[in-house]
């Protein structure tokens, strides 16, 4: 039995104290009506309406019920009516969860300008190092950056990409010397990001492919500790454009082997999310204020691909 639902037709009911009256009301049938105040009866195990072919009338056990009856039906409905002019506006606050390296560099600047417009939107931001710490379900809008995606029942939108390079302090460089072919890899202290779990780089120039094993001088599993590793002068990275390009502006780090591209080296800024049937207004709109921005370093890429959306492969 719909309790809430046979609460509203005995209201009704007891409203017009006419069976066909309420059922016109309520857009139901008059068997509709029957049957559902016959099964709150019930339920209750009490009588609420006397009844006859020209009289309906509340018992006193009906009237005491109406009563409460009311009260909880208009808390109900205001209830439902706040949440639905929630799910209408810009309001409230968005259960984010962003890598740590997005959260020092895209999304600054994508919240700042978001909260021009939206101004009653605030955030409750959880920040991962690993994909591995989070459940993306868990949030209503969860951001990764990976090279691919692993399975998910979530609807996912590439917002951004970005290119790996190949970095290293001036001060390390100076005192190691600049690699000119990745075979000299070799010979140098390599800071490896565990989590990519790529135990060797593959670069390609005119005379073709050259693999390269690593043999990390150190590993660590967040790209964080692997930056500020290579800006304390300790080895060669392996790290997201994105993710250095204000080291690499101000001199703190600077690419090498830039002669050769590197397998591999595309990684895309993914937004997940749970589909827009169940997502109220708020999210929608940050969704898709974050689709129309452009993140990363590889603008030429995005040509239609960043408005698609899909399940998560």
């Amino acid at each position: 039995m719909n309790q809430f639902e046979s609460m509203r037709i005995f209201s009704k009911v007891a409203q017009c104290l006419n069976f066909s009256d309420a059922a016109r009301q309520l857009g139901i049938s008059n068997s509709a009506v029957t049957r559902g105040l016959t099964n709150l009866e019930r339920h209750l195990n009490l009588r609420l309406i006397n009844r006859t072919t020209r009289h309906v009338s509340l018992t006193p056990a009906g009237q005491t019920y109406l009563e409460g009856c009311s009260d909880l039906l208009l808390q109900l409905e205001q209830m439902e009516d706040r949440v639905r002019a929630e799910s209408r506006s810009a309001a409230g606050r968005l259960k984010l969860a962003v890598p740590a390296f997005f959260a020092s560099t895209g999304l600054p600047s994508l919240i700042a300008e978001f909260r021009l417009s939206n101004p009653l939107v605030g955030f409750d931001m959880t920040v991962y190092e690993t994909a591995s710490q989070i459940v993306p379900e868990d949030f209503e809008v969860c951001i990764m950056i990976e090279r691919k995606l692993r399975d998910s029942s979530l609807i996912c939108r590439a917002i951004g990409r970005t290119t790996d390079v190949i970095v290293a302090s001036p001060s390390y460089l100076a005192r190691r010397g600049v690699p000119e072919s990745p075979r000299q890899l070799s010979d140098h202290d390599i800071l490896l990001d565990g989590e990519s779990l790529m135990r060797y780089w593959t670069f390609t120039d005119s005379s073709g492919d050259t693999r390269v094993t690593l043999a990390p001088f150190l590993a660590a599993q967040n790209a964080s500790a692997i930056l500020r590793a290579s800006l304390d002068g300790l080895g060669i990275a392996r790290l997201p454009f994105m993710f250095v390009q204000d080291h690499l502006r101000t001199g703190k780090l600077t690419t090498v082997l830039n002669g050769f591209d590197l397998e591999g080296s595309e990684r895309t800024v993914w937004m997940l999310y749970a589909g827009q049937r169940y997502a109220t207004h708020m999210v929608r709109t940050f969704i898709d204020f974050a689709v129309r921005k452009e993140f990363g370093d590889a603008p030429s890429q995005r040509q239609g691909s960043l408005s698609t959306q899909t399940l998560c492969p």
